[in-house]
């Protein structure tokens, strides 16, 4: 068992939509450093404990803590201003802003208003959008529009913007949904490295077991909104419970 604090924990978790149980007493912690994956076939949950997680979701009964601290009744941009950051499964970026604009906006956007997000960005800021849309390998498309990218290159992006405010924590839902192989291995490498070199710790919502088991040191599997099974990505493989539940008999 790990002795450290979770950096993000959720105790008996559960949300509702009308009568159906979509998070049913989950139990879920992630510890700082770690890449954790999060699987389950369609419908399990995952998104679901995700905007539980980050407080897009009010849940209906448990309890859910960051570094230590009950966020449960949390504001999403209080949680993002704490260090929690997200992806989302549809690609959430400004199509008619450039590359740049958009790691700049992303930044100044702090849950303190319009007038915030419309300032000048202080030259730290922008030295830090640059290094990002370099280390993720967007150095090309800096002035290019976002909606000019390719659906890769637009996830991507979307990761340096979650990264922008330098969270403690990355959330990342279907990262690799729909792009191709290179760009997979650009997302897998950039993780891996941020993992390495700067400690950050990441929850991986994916498909991709291949992804999932070269990355990450813990597995959750979700199914009908419980937790079905927990442990190592060989341990995950091997459960017969999650063959037949994610896999197929």
């Amino acid at each position: 068992m790990n002795s450290q604090q979770p950096l993000l924990e959720g105790r008996d978790v559960y949300k509702f939509f009308g009568g159906l149980a979509a998070v049913n007493g989950v139990d879920f912690a992630v510890y700082p450093g770690e890449i954790v994956g999060l699987i389950g076939p369609n419908g399990s949950g995952k998104t679901t404990l995700f905007d539980c997680l980050t407080r897009l979701q009010t849940i209906d009964k448990g309890q859910i803590f960051f570094k230590g601290q009950e966020i449960t009744r949390v504001r999403p941009y209080q949680v993002a201003r704490m260090g929690l950051a997200r992806t989302f499964q549809v690609i959430r970026v400004y199509r008619k802003m450039t590359v740049l604009e958009n790691m700049l906006i992303s930044r100044q956007w702090r849950g303190e208003g319009l007038l915030n997000m419309l300032r000048p960005s202080h030259p730290d800021t922008e030295r830090r959008a640059r290094h990002l849309i370099q280390f993720l390998q967007l150095e090309h498309l800096t002035d290019e529009l976002a909606g000019h990218l390719s659906g890769g290159q637009r996830r991507l992006l979307e990761i340096g913007m979650a990264l922008m405010p330098d969270p403690d924590i990355l959330l990342l839902d279907e990262a690799t949904s729909g792009i191709n192989p290179t760009l997979i291995e650009i997302i897998k490498d950039r993780i891996r490295t941020l993992n390495r070199e700067q400690g950050k710790t990441f929850l991986l919502i994916e498909h991709n077991i291949n992804f999932i088991a070269d990355l990450c040191s813990r597995v959750y599997v979700l199914n009908f909104g419980e937790k079905l099974a927990e442990g190592t990505p060989e341990e995950i493989m091997e459960n017969e419970a999650v063959i037949e539940a994610y896999f197929g008999a």
